[in-house]
């Protein structure tokens, strides 16, 4: 069969400081391929909606697909599928990835009847079978994973082996188009999947049930060998949770004289706890780092259930700048904040030397907070939950609680964006440019486009045509098996030694909750 994977267009965050690769649709395009079929994708983050008709027409397809990972994308993916319909009626349509997983009826009833099925949980384990099933004819309700207007097939599975699956990178037709900060261009690569922590405000452990994989480090260092760029973001959700598997990955690195520039994420306590594991990345590459510390005082980081104390965060940034790294932090504005509170993150943020970026507190299916936030949201529509929107009523009118935000995100601009930035690298900048990239260089002038509190207000005036489901009742307890997508499988989907597992369940919640899902 002929299959059309298919990205959706860039959000609001990704229009300045980054463009990544779109590496979860290329794995499942790679598992489609492996399983016999023909496959092509389009990223319109990099490529423009008439590119897919034209595409559409050239080659054919039986099946489109479209990766659903972020709630402001659906009602693009949406239109697409509706127009789609009407011009190719005969092309079988689906949606998979991380948040249509959680919302996989709401979105086939807006699609009305566009859209065929929904595929949930991890696609490069079930595409194989829901094409075979195509093809023969068969049930799509035997397929795990799938949802229709009909019915619900098994649970999703999971890839049996990360070491068995490659994206299909070749088939990216613009790969100079990704970036990440200076890394421009920039591939994307996974070394580990999933998360063993539970914070309130995230859907990736409810997602893969808790579970962490990874791969082998020497699986891992021939994809690195493959790849082209220079640049490599690692995108696992916290990078080096198990030190010895971190390790083993640095030293076949260093066996093979690979040479990559890296950008990855983490915890201030897993850095902390694993510093050595750092230590030698930043001599084999390691130059950016990126830690979610999500609030600046204890009871914000209460709130979000990150058990890592204030001391230790600053400690932790202490350790990345003595190794030389360059960090960008993340710190959750509540739309609870008032004019006081905007001001003092405001000068912290000015106090420290480090990238800091603000994102505002956004419920979404799939998390805790969806269920306990007891402020009702204010919207329901979908273009607005990409955290730069305020979706929860806000403690200052609204048009001041966009000004107060971002006048604090200008700190960034006016410390890290610009004239002040290109000073800083204007070597790389240079030999950027005599290759030809341009991604970075054109970011540094962009914020002012983007990020603007009338455009933000103005969002909020636009007609819905698709909206969220209602958000259930507010409960003081979670059934926190509901939550999943992947069921929980226990300790052994967690690729870590008992002393990290035990590390985990200190620094992520209650007893209680560490003993229902243990």
């Amino acid at each position: 069969m002929k299959v059309l994977a298919v990205h959706p267009s860039a959000l609001m965050y990704t229009k300045v400081f980054l463009r990544l690769e779109p590496l979860g649709l290329e794995l499942v395009a790679g598992a489609a391929r492996d399983a016999g079929h023909d496959v092509q994708i389009i990223d319109l983050q990099v490529e423009t909606h008439k590119d897919y008709w034209e595409l559409l027409e050239s080659f054919k397809p039986d099946v489109v697909c479209f990766s659903g990972n972020y709630l402001a994308n659906v009602p693009e993916i949406i239109d697409l599928c509706r127009a789609t319909r009407v011009r190719y009626p005969d092309i079988f349509q689906f949606i998979g990835g991380h948040s249509v997983s959680f919302i996989a009826r709401d979105v086939l009833a807006l699609s009305e009847g566009a859209v065929n099925c929904i595929l949930k949980g991890e696609g490069d384990a079930s595409i194989g079978l829901l094409l075979r099933a195509l093809e023969d004819g068969k049930d799509l309700l035997t397929v795990p994973g799938v949802v229709t207007m009909t019915g619900e097939g098994p649970s999703p599975v999971f890839v049996e082996s990360l070491n068995d699956i490659r994206p299909a990178r070749d088939l990216l037709r613009h790969r100079n188009k990704y970036f990440i900060g200076t890394l421009d261009p920039a591939a994307s690569i996974e070394f580990a999947r999933g998360c063993p922590w539970d914070c309130t405000f995230c859907s990736a452990w409810t997602f893969y049930g808790r579970s962490y994989r990874t791969a082998s480090p020497t699986v891992i260092a021939d994809e690195l060998e493959e790849i082209k760029e220079p640049g490599i973001f690692i995108v696992d959700d916290v990078a080096f949770v198990h030190e010895e598997h971190g390790m083993a990955i640095a030293n076949e690195i260093k066996k093979r004289g690979i040479k990559k520039e890296y950008y990855l994420e983490t915890r201030a306590d897993v850095l902390l706890r694993n510093k050595e594991v750092f230590k030698v990345w930043s001599e084999i590459g390691l130059s950016y780092i990126f830690i979610g510390m999500e609030a600046v005082d204890e009871e914000g980081l209460k709130q979000f259930r990150k058990r890592v104390s204030l001391d230790k965060n600053f400690e932790a940034l202490d350790y990345a700048r003595s190794l030389g790294l360059i960090v960008a932090i993340n710190i959750i504005a509540d739309p609870d904040w008032d004019r006081g509170r905007f001001e003092a993150v405001r000068q912290w943020c000015l106090e420290i030397p480090e990238i800091v970026n603000i994102s505002v507190t956004t419920p979404y299916p799939g998390t805790e907070i969806w269920h306990k936030e007891a402020r009702r949201l204010t919207t329901r529509d979908y273009r607005l939950f990409d955290i730069q929107h305020a979706v929860l009523p806000t403690k200052l009118p609204l048009p001041e609680f966009y000004e107060e935000l971002v006048k604090t995100q200008q700190v960034l601009n006016t410390k890290h964006m610009g004239w002040e930035a290109l000073k800083d690298t204007a070597g790389i900048a240079g030999r950027l440019l005599m290759k030809g990239q341009t991604n970075f260089v054109k970011m540094l002038w962009k914020f002012n486009s983007v990020f603007n509190p009338k455009l933000q207000l103005a969002d909020h005036m636009r007609k819905a045509r698709y909206l969220m489901p209602i958000q259930p009742d507010v409960v003081d307890s979670v059934d926190r098996k509901d939550l999943y997508v992947h069921g929980p499988g226990g300790r052994k989907t967690r690729a870590l030694d008992d002393a990290t597992e035990q590390f985990v369940d200190k620094t992520r919640m209650s007893e209680d909750a560490c003993a229902a899902d243990s």
